[in-house]
């Protein structure tokens, strides 16, 4: 019962949609412009920087709150499973943000929210999810690339740090849980990253600057 709580205290965090209103709030529905994504790199494509700034911060921290909560409410009665319940409130959190039922399941892609999972859930994973991301992006200027790289590298991560015991009380069942949780997260971000993906393969991806003119298409 607590696995599902914690997704719905996800999904509610989640359904905090920053670029939509941010999008609402000047006059527009981000959906109908530049990719139709309600995400970080659309906003920043078609509003500028600091709307992207602006909207990564909040679905960074909706994705930290759920996380929050989640530990608040179930660490001390199930330690042997807080790091478990603290990745469902994340991935409630990726959901609802992917997938908001109030604006037809059109949300975003759940990277920013992503991020929020890295910072909050164990400082192990911070260094990587930094190097991964900003060495691709800073590099090539594709936020899909570092996207995936960021993914690819949390399910590693997830996978080394439980088997050396870093999510301390977790049982082998408990961390088998945790990395079904996050290959299903990773695949999900790859689903919808797919066009990406061909753009990528095809070497025409849409390159993306944080401090000079996006071309939105």
């Amino acid at each position: 019962m607590e696995r599902i709580i914690c997704i719905i205290i996800g999904y509610v965090f989640g359904l905090f949609q920053t670029a939509f209103i941010y999008g609402k709030m000047h006059g527009i529905d981000i959906r109908e412009h530049g990719s139709g994504n309600a995400g970080t790199t659309n906003a920043l494509r078609v509003l500028g920087t600091k709307a992207g700034l602006i909207v990564f911060a909040g679905d960074v921290i909706k994705c930290i709150l759920a996380m929050v909560v989640c530990s608040a409410i179930f660490a001390s009665s199930h330690p042997e499973e807080a790091y478990l319940l603290r990745l469902y409130g994340a991935a409630g959190a990726i959901l609802g943000h992917n997938f908001p039922f109030y604006l037809h399941f059109r949300g975003g892609k759940g990277i920013a929210a992503t991020a929020g999972l890295i910072l909050a859930f164990h400082p192990y994973f911070i260094p990587m999810g930094v190097i991964l991301f900003f060495g691709a992006f800073l590099t090539t200027h594709y936020v899909s690339l570092g996207s995936l790289l960021v993914y690819a590298g949390l399910m590693i991560e997830m996978v080394i740090c439980g088997q050396l015991g870093v999510f301390g009380a977790a049982s082998q069942a408990v961390l088998i849980e945790m990395y079904i949780i996050t290959a299903f997260l990773t695949i999900m971000a790859y689903y919808k990253h797919r066009e990406n993906i061909g753009r990528l393969l095809k070497g025409n991806e849409r390159k993306t600057y944080l401090f000079k003119k996006n071309k939105v298409d």
